[in-house]
């Protein structure tokens, strides 16, 4: 069987929908008249993102000195564009979270999806020029077309798990995915993304991050995602042994400037901050 990552996200609206509040901040977002004020206002219409949002502003993500108390101080303290990647990642990982899936895990989904974003952050802030939040958006959302095929193609999913597990030559999901139904995960993400008018930042990095060279616009940004979804499966096995998990593409640390000596940091970092990420964004 084979299907196009088009088909498979054509009529998606009817299975996931973008919250009001984000399509108010991105409306007011894309308006140069447009204030912080304004924005702030739009937050505060939706009381239950107002409330993650402040549990966020607070949390150790952000390490801020002083309480932060209101919509409009969280505002002008995270920024604008950081409360749409905010609003974008908490409202997606809400509305995949309830969705039945007997295929895999959604606690484990989202865990390997944390461990990435906050991997991601970390990385960006060791090779610099990239912005952290950002990455961190990307990397909870890398594997968002992974959903849209085991809601969409439940039994061609399972065909191609089996095929990983039953494969002598370690193959990866992705690869499987292509075998069975002509599309992966990456390609189908990438394509849920654009559906959605995302930053062109996360279209690449989620349609990218198993191949690396064929980024355009925002290569350093997908290489770090790259790296990201690697580390994430080393946190999740507890190993810093790069053999015991997918191989790295060797263009990801050309890209990036960075080494494998930046591994061990990384890894033990978001296995310290896992737990209350997990708190916040569940």
């Amino acid at each position: 069987m084979t299907i196009t990552a088009g088909e498979l996200v054509k009529d998606i609206d009817g299975l996931v929908t973008l919250p009001d509040v984000y399509i108010r901040i991105n409306r007011l977002l894309e308006n140069p008249n447009s204030s912080t004020t304004d924005i702030a206002k739009a937050v505060s219409q939706d009381p239950s993102f107002t409330l993650r949002l402040l549990r966020v502003a607070n949390s150790s993500l952000y390490r801020f000195p002083a309480a932060v108390t209101t919509a409009a101080k969280a505002v002008s303290i995270i920024g604008t564009a950081q409360i749409r990647s905010l609003a974008l990642a908490m409202s997606v990982a809400k509305s995949f979270a309830g969705m039945p899936n007997e295929l895999v895990s959604m606690e484990n989904f989202w865990r390997h999806s944390l461990y990435c974003a906050l991997i991601a952050r970390h990385l960006a802030r060791e090779a610099r020029r990239c912005d952290p939040d950002s990455l961190f958006t990307a990397g909870l959302l890398h594997d968002i077309g992974e959903l849209v095929i085991f809601n969409r193609l439940p039994e061609q999913a399972k065909d191609a798990l089996l095929m990983v597990l039953d494969s002598q030559d370690e193959m990866q999901v992705h690869e499987a995915e292509r075998k069975v139904m002509g599309v992966d995960h990456a390609e189908v993400g990438g394509e849920l993304a654009r559906h959605w008018n995302l930053p062109s930042l996360l279209q690449e990095c989620i349609a990218h991050h198993h191949a690396v060279a064929s980024a355009k616009q925002h290569p350093r940004e997908v290489a770090l995602v790259h790296l990201a979804n690697v580390f994430a499966l080393m946190a999740e096995v507890d190993s810093l042994d790069p053999g015991d998990v997918s191989p790295i593409d060797p263009l990801a640390w050309e890209l990036t400037g960075l080494s494998d000596d930046c591994v061990d940091a990384a890894v033990r970092e978001a296995q310290a901050e896992i737990h209350e990420a997990e708190q916040l964004f569940s």
